[in-house]
């Protein structure tokens, strides 16, 4: 089995402006946790010769993650390297009008290892996806974050979507849940 590592835009406003005032402090958190988390696994992933490809959202004029702007830019925690590969979406699907399976058809990769942000949209149809394309997939619970939406807060949508997506399958593809310790990265 050969893995990747793939981190979902995990970009400096990604959750800018999303929260009621009295909850932002607990989702900045929450995110820089999981950045820090997300950067801990890159730098094992890329010490084992595993490639680590980066999700970046393009947003347009006006959005929180206006392309080109600073707030578009990855967290310093999760910064690519010169190998790092980097796939631009515009979508919550991050196999949608990009080069992701091309990507990843060049690099022989078979199972992916998933974290990132906005639980709800782009870590959970990237995952299902990932899976219906025929990927065995690692889901980080402890790897991904969003902001409150509706009546949910962030950690009622994390824990929704771990129990959700644990043993998601499309034939013989699944989708295991499970915390970033208990990750490994399997390079044969």
């Amino acid at each position: 089995m050969t893995t990747a590592l793939l981190i979902i835009d995990v970009q400096r406003a990604i959750l800018t402006g999303l929260a009621h005032a009295d909850r932002q402090p607990s989702i900045d958190a929450r995110l820089d946790a999981v950045s820090a988390r997300l950067g801990r696994m890159k730098r094992a992933a890329e010490a084992s010769g595993v490639p680590v490809i980066l999700v970046q959202h393009d947003g347009d004029t006006g959005h929180r993650l206006e392309y080109g702007t600073t707030d578009w830019l990855f967290r310093d925690e999760i910064t690519p390297r010169h190998d790092t590969v980097v796939v631009h979406k515009r979508s919550c699907d991050s196999f949608h009008d990009t080069d992701l399976s091309e990507r990843l058809a060049e690099l022989g990769i078979n199972h992916l290892v998933i974290g990132g942000c906005m639980t709800q949209f782009c870590v959970d149809t990237t995952t299902r996806r990932a899976t219906s394309m025929g990927f065995d997939v690692t889901l980080l619970s402890d790897g991904h974050t969003t902001a409150d939406f509706g009546s949910l807060t962030v950690e009622q949508i994390v824990d929704h979507h771990n129990c959700l997506l644990s043993g998601f399958n499309a034939g013989s593809k699944a989708v295991r849940v499970v915390p970033s310790e208990a990750a490994c990265f399997l390079t044969t």
